[in-house]
């Protein structure tokens, strides 16, 4: 389909596209008392979702490669009674920044260390008193990485389904080509129906937010992160994450296998690993009642 709805952009040339339909969704989380908060940082603007209350335990939720910080408000919005949710749209992502044109490397701004920076910037430009980071797929590996580093004290991490792919390791098994594919039906106009074909499991409401939203994720984020899943390594990072953390993964995962949570649990005798039944690698979609279970209960875990 060729959508003829009028755009707004957030960027330059047609690099990171928004609908006027996506915007009314950010009107409706205001209208629920969700907050936009902003934070400068060296690299450019970053923006979060504030759900609150002010005075709840923060919880920095950091999400995957395609995943604009309104993607996940069906899990943020049912954790209020017990944290703080702010959802982050990550660089490259919703309404935050690119990476500095100038950016050098392979990974152009967008690898794990940038990526952490943002996360010690949002902490200290927000004043977050000991956050749980959580992170979901890449936000995983970014909340290993913030939270290795020891920049911040924290109360624990979430450590959701992070792909384990790496140097010496098989590669990450959802292929560029299929991400860049959804990028493209998404900046020429698509909707939940065609979303569908490729997430059948999701709510109808996160197939519409998806359609919606991933045109303002740009290019050169997905391809430079998703190079990064195969020349980044989780195993590296992962013995220097502080305790304590959960691991949570689908049981369907194809991204953490049995064999790779396996090897995980050697190397952190002291993690909670957590399968959750029936999922895949996206496992509040694949699973939203399972899912929001098993979190509100390592978060509780975390919280005491």
């Amino acid at each position: 389909m060729t959508s003829t709805v009028p755009t707004v952009e957030v960027e330059h040339a047609t690099a990171r596209l928004l609908t006027q339909p996506a915007l009314a969704d950010l009107a409706e989380l205001s209208a629920r008392g969700v907050t936009s908060r902003w934070v400068r940082t060296p690299s450019g603007h970053l923006h979060l979702l504030d759900y609150g209350p002010a005075d709840a335990v923060p919880v920095l939720i950091l999400p995957g490669i395609t995943s604009p910080a309104i993607t996940m408000d069906f899990l943020a919005r049912r954790l209020t009674d017990l944290v703080r949710p702010l959802v982050l749209d990550v660089r490259g992502r919703g309404l935050s920044d690119n990476a500095p044109t100038d950016a050098a490397g392979p990974l152009r701004g967008y690898d794990l260390g940038a990526y952490a920076d943002d996360v010690d910037a949002v902490t200290a430009g927000l004043d977050l008193d000991r956050p749980i980071l959580f992170g979901h797929s890449m936000g995983a590996r970014i909340a290993a990485v913030a939270a290795a580093r020891g920049t911040h004290p924290l109360r624990g991490t979430v450590l959701v389904d992070p792909p384990m792919s790496g140097p010496g390791r098989g590669p990450y098994p959802t292929p560029l080509a299929a991400f860049l594919g959804q990028l493209d039906q998404a900046r020429r106009g698509t909707d939940a129906d065609e979303v569908a074909a490729s997430w059948p499991l999701w709510p109808r409401r996160e197939q519409s937010l998806r359609a919606r939203w991933l045109g303002s994720c740009s290019r050169t984020a997905i391809v430079a992160t998703h190079a990064g899943f195969e020349s980044e390594d989780f195993f590296a990072t992962w013995p220097g994450v502080p305790s304590p953390t959960v691991l949570l993964r689908g049981g369907d995962s194809p991204v953490v296998t049995a064999a790779d949570a396996a090897e995980a649990a050697r190397a952190r005798p002291d993690a909670q690993i957590v399968d959750v039944p029936d999922a895949g690698h996206m496992v509040f979609w694949d699973q939203p009642a399972i899912g929001l279970g098993v979190a509100r209960q390592a978060l509780t875990t975390l919280l005491s």
